[in-house]
């Protein structure tokens, strides 16, 4: 399976937005790409106000993107905000395209590092899993990385990939801990683990802007084992990389931590 990493900066404008996620998706398409996973927030940056730029699953950013996969040929996952019941919003993950079209609603919130991402932000209910060829695909976003439950969930439905689309938080350390955190997750679960962020605004020659999670950049592609198979820098870039989802089940063989789980509530 190639997959494709895109490592962008979001702007405030969801149709200049919309314009470089379908780009994307064209160039990943060209170099055989399966997968195009993109940032979280690829609709619009964080440190706007969200309601005004949110849309529904059936509204012009998502058609856009579907139509982009479409023509493409590819499962795209981009990030975008959905209006919630409550007059917040939802922090959505799009899933379309080669016969897949559903959605993933963030359940873990940044409230953290001076930041309180659901003041304007409702979290989902659910866990998502879909399958691709054959191979189940589980989803993820940003901060839901801290919590090592949702990606052993993922693995327990099926999942030997779990795509994560961030826009990470910048600050002392902040970088290491996403490596930490990425690496880990991949262990817990014995899944692949490919990990697309917002690229670092500065690396474009942006100011520094608010607590906002603007991003660091530092893309990767983990495999079952924590290993770091690729990744990029702070900068805007794309990594493609072809991944057997094979070393997940060889994995799960050599350290069946999924297997060898135990309860804790219980005890």
């Amino acid at each position: 399976m190639r997959i494709a990493a895109v490592q962008f900066v979001s702007g405030v404008s969801p149709e200049e937005n919309l314009r470089a996620v379908t780009g994307a998706i064209a160039e990943a398409a060209v170099e055989g790409a399966d997968v195009v996973v993109l940032p979280e927030a690829a609709m619009a940056r964080f440190g706007i106000p969200l309601g005004p730029v949110a849309q529904p699953l059936d509204g012009p950013w998502a058609t856009g993107v579907r139509e982009a996969a479409g023509r493409a040929g590819v499962l795209a996952v981009a990030g975008m905000f959905t209006p919630a019941p409550d007059g917040r919003v939802r922090n959505t993950l799009l899933i379309t395209g080669r016969g897949v079209d559903t959605s993933y609603d963030k359940l873990h919130l940044f409230d953290a590092f001076g930041f309180a991402e659901s003041a304007t932000v409702a979290p989902g209910g659910r866990t998502v899993v879909a399958e691709l060829d054959g191979v189940g695909l589980g989803f993820a976003t940003c901060y839901d990385v801290r919590f090592p439950e949702l990606f052993t969930r993922l693995a327990q439905r099926g999942a030997r990939v779990v795509l994560l689309p961030a826009s990470w938080g910048a600050g002392p350390g902040k970088v290491g801990q996403w490596d930490v955190l990425v690496r880990a997750r991949a262990l817990d679960s014995t899944c692949w683990v490919v990990a697309a962020g917002q690229a670092d605004p500065a690396t474009v020659g942006e100011p520094p802007r608010t607590t906002a999670p603007t991003g660091v950049g530092h893309s990767m592609v983990v495999s079952p084992l924590g290993e770091v198979r690729a990744r990029l820098g702070g900068e805007p870039g794309m990594l493609v990389f072809d991944l057997d989802p094979g070393e997940a089940d060889a994995a799960r063989t050599a350290v069946p931590v999924l297997a060898n789980r135990l309860d804790v509530r219980a005890r």
